[in-house]
């Protein structure tokens, strides 16, 4: 059972990490997608 919890431990933190990172990442990615899109609109005037 010890194994187990170690395992969890040593999978689970990073894991955890790595969703919370791709979440910013996405909305990071968002507005940057939005913010070129209006940058070419201004270019086209």
């Amino acid at each position: 059972m010890e194994n187990l919890w170690t395992q969890v431990g040593n999978f689970g933190f990073p894991m955890v990490l790595s969703i919370y990172l791709l979440v910013r990442v996405e909305k990071k990615l968002d507005e940057l997608t939005a913010a070129i899109y209006r940058l070419g609109q201004v270019v086209e005037k």
